[in-house]
């Protein structure tokens, strides 16, 4: 509830679409009217209101749920998605309009506040201008004072119909991967009567160690001058018990002044706020004038650089959890009222907790206030990202006019929002952008919090030691990515332009890039990863399955390593469209039913108590013997004991099977390995380690294992397996060796040439022999200009397949048979600024 009033009785008993507690009543000399609920809404200019209205609108809510829908629907799609501005060309502003009562005198103070406006907002009071407030995303406040009337008004609240509204110089939400900004009043909108000195903010730091929370209190003074005093009581939210008091030195308040009080409040008894245990308080702030209450937890959350772990309430805690992706959702067509329905945000909310995440971020966008108290009362870690993402180098769409001082203005209005929710523990300046004034901005508010919490700022080096160094390992964002190729990928998480010195607490708070949209079907950005995995034409079973298992196993390979504070997925929600880059993972997002897979394996990948079978080659050898390792970690804050189970499975049928106990010290690791006797049977198997989690649950990891005879091996790798080679240059750096790499039968290993062109790459198969087909597996930097090429003496060559538009990730190439013992590779023109880079050459008959 952070610093906002809770209501005394008000003759105006509006009821908004998040129900009767939003109509807050407390014993107190303040009072606060909600004025959410049903609105007039009309299109028009930004200089003066439409003369009629015609249609309605909820609020909080968007302009694209008015009823009747407007003819040309708010948020057309933008032609350009990274273009600024990117304008409506059908109107420049929406217009909301209501009226409502005040009865009884008129107070000292009346203020409006509007909690967020797309895009801007401005308001006008009984025909009286309030003035405009810009930002999109953070409260704005209105002295309402001297155009309210006693009995019936009229509100007008303009806001913008596009970006464009506010300009370049004000944060918008842009967004790489949105088609749609969609404007409205997207949060309440509040009347608050209060007498002088009046205040303006609470703020409650918690001590958890001393039993005690530090207060403070900004007042401000309207009317003469005068004394103030404040006292501070602490109940329990629940029961309204009383824990503690204190009262804050009087001090003077000049006439127009702004004065800091603080106390500090012994607590009776602390019962810490914890995911496990969300256990609130409520700080009552009597200032005689005016008083307010709001929710807190006795909550401590910090990062620590040298352990890289994060600390909740003094002792380490892993973060496990994902993203919500608020604004994408506003576009997508199930959304209409949702994020404003009561009872679907707790449920949203449960399910989160359901798959064993204990954290979110809300990303690229500032939630409604209402998800923050329910991730309060719920018990979900929130780090909260400030909607800016303009990238870095060489991709940066960063705005000129977009400077420090709009920044540091518009994250004071953020914390001061939310600095009393124990459910938020960090603050996130931006996605993946990398500018210097976002970091002065960051310098410039961070002291406001008095509870210091961490700060994330993306690509831009961490402050402090205790901030974040934020990941996002994509490892198949390269299309070519196979999941064998996790066995040589780096533990320690990098997947930001910074390097990972080593020095700060990891976040990963993205990783993956294995998107399904909610019919199954790929979007934009893995099209050719599911295409490379399984072939054009694969079924959204199997699509389904392999997103699944893939993304659990992503999951057991970030977490079991332990060099992440936090492992969080990308995304819990978002849109779903047949053009998106990215989606989630509902098959009925309105009822908030899982897509049944995910749930099977990637709620296992983040048990507390989690397993990993460490074990990721594509095939084995029929009647070989393997050692296969198996890491258990707990998250717990005690020892688990237990056994893990391995057996080989085949067609769900057990062909062999352990078992052993296990000890995994609190908060750690322990490893083990099961000696397993490969069958003499050909076929699709599939290894499974499991165990009986902290819930009474099993728990597995999955694998999937093709066991094949040398023949099948050879037959699947082709005939260039393990031959000579040679090329035009090599450059043996950043995982690049030799040709030779380019026919080892490993994804995992590349030849590069060196970045310039033409380049080619040779294999001699050691025989004349019939050839139809080329497969290359490309790494990132791939050819966009070859030709295929084959000879029988290594010097006289005929081209055989040639292109222009090469593609990169695994490309399939087919030609007339002709008999040959050599095959080249010849590179006119590269696809990047680096080299020819393959990592599979495969020739086959």
């Amino acid at each position: 509830m952070n610093s906002r009033s809770i209501a005394v009785a008000c003759a105006l008993a509006l009821v908004g679409l998040f129900g009767p507690s939003e109509i807050r009543a407390a014993e107190g000399s303040r009072r606060t009217i909600v004025l959410d609920g049903t609105w007039q809404i009309a299109e028009g200019t930004m200089d003066a209101p439409p003369a009629r209205f015609a249609r309605t609108a909820q609020v909080p809510g968007l302009a694209s749920n008015a009823v009747p829908p407007f003819e040309s629907p708010p948020g057309p799609r933008v032609a350009d998605r990274r273009a600024f501005p990117q304008k409506d060309p059908n109107r420049d502003a929406f217009w909301y309009r209501r009226t409502f009562r005040v009865d009884g005198p008129l107070p000292a103070i009346a203020r409006l506040k509007v909690r967020q406006a797309m895009f801007g907002s401005k308001v006008i009071l009984n025909g009286r201008d309030l003035g405009v407030h810009a930002a999109c995303f953070t409260p704005g406040y209105f002295e309402a004072r001297p155009a309210l009337r006693e009995g019936e008004n009229e509100i007008l609240i303009r806001v913008g119909a596009d970006r464009a509204a506010v300009g370049p110089g004000v944060p918008s939400g842009f967004d790489y991967e949105k088609e749609r900004y969609i404007p409205g009043l997207v949060d309440s909108v509040e009347l608050i009567l209060s007498g002088t000195p009046h205040v303006l903010s609470v703020q409650a730091a918690p001590d958890v160690a001393s039993w005690s929370v530090r207060v403070q209190a900004i007042l401000r003074n309207d009317g003469p001058a005068a004394t103030a005093r404040v006292s501070f009581t602490v109940r329990e939210a629940v029961s309204g018990k009383a824990v503690g008091r204190a009262e804050a030195s009087p001090r003077e308040v000049p006439a127009g002044a702004e004065i800091s009080l603080d106390a500090r409040v012994p607590l009776e008894s602390c019962r810490p706020w914890s995911p496990e245990d969300p256990f609130l308080y409520v700080l009552e702030a009597d200032a005689g004038a005016d008083s307010v209450r709001t929710r807190f937890g006795m909550r401590e959350f910090r990062l620590d650089g040298p352990t890289g772990r994060a600390m909740l309430n003094g002792r380490p805690y892993f973060l496990r959890g994902s993203n919500i992706t608020l604004y994408r959702f506003y576009e997508d067509p199930e959304c209409k009222g949702l994020p404003w329905d009561e009872r679907w945000v707790r449920t949203l909310h449960q399910r989160i907790k359901g798959m064993h995440w204990n954290s979110l971020r809300y990303c690229i966008g500032l939630a409604p206030e209402r998800w923050y108290d329910l991730a309060d009362e719920l018990g979900i870690l929130i780090q909260d990202e400030f909607p800016v993402w303009h990238g870095g180098d060489g991709w940066s769409t960063w705005p000129r006019e977009l400077g420090r001082d709009e920044l540091a203005r518009e994250y004071a209005e953020w914390i001061r929002e939310r600095w009393n929710h124990p459910s938020v523990v960090i603050w996130d300046a931006s996605n993946e952008t990398k500018h210097a004034e976002l970091s002065a901005a960051v310098e410039r508010v961070r002291g406001l919090d008095l509870s210091d919490r961490p700060w994330d700022n993306s690509y831009n080096p961490p402050a402090r030691p205790g901030d974040a160094f934020e990941s996002h390992p994509y490892h198949f964002q390269d299309p070519a990515f196979r999941l064998a190729d996790v066995a040589t990928s780096d533990q320690v998480p990098q997947g930001s332009p910074l390097h990972n010195d080593g020095q700060h607490a990891v976040i990963i708070n993205e990783y993956g890039w294995l998107w399904l949209n909610r019919d199954g079907t790929p979007t934009t950005l893995t099209n050719r990863l599911y295409a490379n995995l399984l072939g054009e034409h694969a079924n959204v079973t199997a699509l389904r399955r392999t997103y699944a298992r893939y993304l659990a196993a992503e999951t057991e390979f970030w977490r079991s390593h332990r060099h992440a504070a936090g492992v969080l997925h990308f995304t819990a929600l978002g849109y779903s469209r047949p053009d998106g880059q990215t989606s989630d993972h509902w098959l009925d997002v309105t009822r908030l039913e899982w897509e049944p897979e995910f749930v099977r394996y990637v709620r296992d990948a983040f048990a507390p108590v989690g397993l990993m079978i460490d074990a990721w080659a594509d095939d084995e050898l029929v009647g070989e013997h393997r050692s296969i390792p198996v890491a258990v970690i707990n998250d717990l804050d005690r020892p688990w004991r237990g056994e893990v189970r391995f057996r080989l499975l085949h067609d769900g049928k057990a062909e062999h099977e352990q078992g052993r106990e296990l000890i995994v010290p609190a908060l750690g690791r322990a490893t083990t390995a099961f000696t397993l006797s490969l069958p003499a049977e050909p076929g699709e198997y599939e290894l499974e380690a499991s165990l009986l989690g902290s819930d009474g649950d099993p728990v597995r990891s999955v694998r999937d294992l093709r066991v094949v005879t040398p023949e099948q091996r050879r037959a699947r790798l082709g005939l260039a397996l393990g031959k000579p080679a040679t090329a035009s240059s090599n450059l043996a750096r950043d995982g690049a060796t030799s040709p030779a790499a380019a026919f080892d039968g490993r994804p995992d290993s590349r030849w590069s040439s060196e970045f310039s062109d033409p380049q080619w790459l040779a294999v001699d198969l050691g025989g004349i022999g019939r050839i139809s087909r080329v497969e290359l597996l490309w790494d990132p930097a791939f050819g966009k200009s070859y030709a295929i090429e084959l000879s029988a003496d290594g010097k006289t060559w005929s081209e055989v397949y040639r292109t222009d538009s090469g593609q990169g990730g695994t490309e399939v190439i087919r030609f007339t048979p002709a008999g040959a013992r050599w095959v080249r590779y010849v590179g006119k023109a590269r696809g990047t600024n680096y080299g020819h880079s393959i990592r599979e050459f495969r020739v086959f008959p």
